[in-house]
């Protein structure tokens, strides 16, 4: 593979990682399966599509292979999620997310389309937010509430937010990295997982930081600002079957 090639596949890595672990609910997985569709892609010289969205589509394709996917997992066809993710998250137009799984835009389309409709009669949950600039905040608890969810509370500080999951126990938590003087974000959400088993988002401006695979990084991020149906999928996702830092 030509060293340029080669180049523009490691510098998909972050986006790669980001997909294939809000494809799997956790990192190990995730990573695991970037390793394995890395490892494959490397040995070849193939430039009929892009690094980037080829190493989408070995993602896809291994994600299917080794029986990582339920056909009726929370109520989403697999291709329907994929395509969510490709198109919501990874922010791909359609007519990308339709190369990266075979498919005709057409066919993209019509099966898009049935994901949102299930994606909006899908069970809501309460949502714990973490984030320390209240208007931030605020614009998040707009966001939550369009989606159809709940405000478990809004904390800014570790020790809030510790606090507000013990108390109001919550089905999902939306959560910040950086809280100013307020602490550290991952390190609320560690310290709540010791006693309680809930999803986790974390929104961070910067995500290619937490996609790193160096150290355990969190399965689901989405990036600072982002749109309500990004925090739909993502929220639906980690909901309907992921873990949060593992």
């Amino acid at each position: 593979m030509p060293l340029s090639r080669r180049q523009d596949l490691l510098r998909a890595l972050p986006y790669a990682r980001r997909y294939a672990r809000a494809l799997c609910g956790s990192q190990s997985s995730g990573d695991l399966l970037v390793a394995e569709s890395l490892r494959e892609l490397m040995a070849v010289d193939d430039p009929s599509m892009p690094p980037r969205l080829r190493l989408y589509q070995w993602i896809s394709r291994h994600h299917a292979e080794h029986g990582r996917e339920d056909e009726t997992a929370g109520g989403m066809p697999p291709l329907g999620r994929k395509l969510l993710l490709l198109t919501s998250l990874e922010e791909l137009p359609v007519s990308d997310a339709a190369r990266v799984l075979s498919l005709s835009p057409a066919q993209a389309a019509t099966i898009l389309e049935d994901a949102h409709t299930r994606l909006r009669s899908c069970a809501q949950t309460s949502v714990l937010i973490i984030e320390d600039e209240p208007i931030i905040a605020m614009d998040i608890e707009e966001l939550v509430r369009q989606c159809g969810h709940t405000i478990a509370g809004v904390a800014s500080s570790e020790a809030e937010a510790i606090r507000l999951a013990r108390e109001t126990r919550p089905g999902l938590i939306l959560a910040d990295i950086n809280l100013g003087d307020g602490g550290d974000g991952m390190k609320a959400v560690s310290s709540i997982l010791q006693h309680q088993d809930i999803p986790i988002i974390f929104v961070t401006a910067y995500p290619e930081r937490l996609l790193t695979g160096d150290t355990i990084e969190p399965a689901f991020v989405i990036t600072k600002p982002f749109e309500p149906l990004t925090l739909a999928v993502s929220t639906y996702q980690a909901v309907s079957g992921g873990v949060s830092l593992n």
